[in-house]
């Protein structure tokens, strides 16, 4: 098994049946409706996957800065704080404004053995990797090839709960949910490459799909012979003929007749709900609440209306009536616009975008 390689984290999605890169380019239907797509967000390079109103989940070592933007469905919000884990590789950042949907949280313990989605972006399937042995030649699986950063999906299956610090080498991990790359797995059964960490893994529970796990790293990388020159990432359905690094060592796999499926690894959510409620239930900093602001004149001075009640889900405002004519403004962490105003039965109607 090959440990955590920093240049070997960023992965993308790899299929066994295809390597046509329009493949899964578009949200998954049919039984997989509604597992995880619309709350994959464009984070950089990569992706993130928004988990409250104000929240997004991605992996901590893909960085980022606050001021950066995040998209989620076409609309792009500001980040305005971050808060990276110190137990494993994950980072929760808060944005300015208001996420329309957000993903639910896989919390049992019980991952192990249930099929998922994955979603990621990144590189091309390549070419083929070839291996030979006294029977002849065979496919190993194949190379990473060009990045186009555009998202995928592909399915797999919780092969088991691999223990972070084996895999990594590192104490700041924790507990990795393991996926094999399998030749007899799901329909659309795949691996990661380059674009892929901080994409989401979701499982289902009864009718829902719950985020359960953000992509962490990948096995490699391999070589054909015992050195560092030559070597080559690469999605594998079987190791055995090629050396792995170990991150010290180039490891010789022996050609089994059964395949040694290579496998990616994905952060357990279920192992880190205590840090994620934590941080989701800080009070929000008073310069990021919207508020409606009003003034006798249009120069001012304006204060907080503490008889205004905000709607941050219809974009509305309402107010009693006042008795005589004010002026309004909103104090946002964001550029917005008051567009309308109506009054209704004593009560005062405002809209904003």
């Amino acid at each position: 098994m090959g440990l955590f390689w920093s240049a070997f984290t960023s992965q993308a999605i790899v299929f066994y049946a295809t390597g046509d890169p329009g493949y899964n380019t578009t949200p998954p239907t049919g039984q997989l409706t509604n597992s995880g797509w619309r709350y994959q967000g464009l984070w950089g390079a990569f992706l993130g996957t928004a988990v409250a109103p104000r929240y997004f989940l991605t992996a901590k070592h893909v960085g980022g800065s606050v001021g950066d933007e995040f998209w989620l469905n076409g609309v792009s919000f500001l980040t305005t704080a971050q808060y990276p884990s110190t137990n494993c590789d994950l980072t929760l950042w808060r944005v300015c404004g208001i996420f329309p949907v957000f993903a639910p949280l896989y919390t049992n313990a019980n991952e192990a053995g249930k099929s998922l989605v994955v979603f990621g972006r990144g590189t091309q399937r390549g070419a083929p990797v070839v291996t030979t042995n006294l029977l002849g030649s065979k496919t190993n699986g194949w190379l990473w090839a060009d990045y186009d950063g555009v998202t995928r999906w592909g399915e797999n299956a919780v092969t088991d709960i691999a223990d972070g610090g084996a895999v990594s080498g590192r104490a700041d991990v924790g507990d990795l949910l393991k996926a094999e790359f399998n030749a007899n797995g799901l329909a659309n059964e795949c691996h990661l490459s380059w674009g892929d960490s901080g994409g989401a893994v979701f499982l289902q529970e009864g009718p829902t799909w719950k985020l359960a796990g953000i992509n962490y790293s990948v096995d490699g990388p391999y070589n054909h012979i015992n050195s560092e020159a030559g070597k080559f990432e690469a999605a594998l359905v079987d190791q055995g003929g090629l050396y792995q690094f170990d991150g010290t060592n180039w490891v010789w796999t022996p050609d089994l007749p059964q395949d040694q499926a290579g496998a990616f690894y994905a952060t357990r959510l279920s192992s880190h709900l205590d840090w994620v409620n934590t941080v989701l239930s800080l009070p929000l900093p008073e310069e990021e609440r919207l508020a409606l602001q009003s003034a006798d004149s249009v120069r001012g001075p304006y204060r907080d209306d503490p008889t205004a009640t905000l709607n941050e889900a219809t974009r509305t405002i309402l107010l009693p009536q006042p008795a005589r004519p004010q002026f309004y403004r909103l104090r946002s962490c964001r550029a917005l616009t008051i567009d309308s105003v109506h009054a209704s039965d004593g009560i005062l109607i405002l809209s904003y975008r």
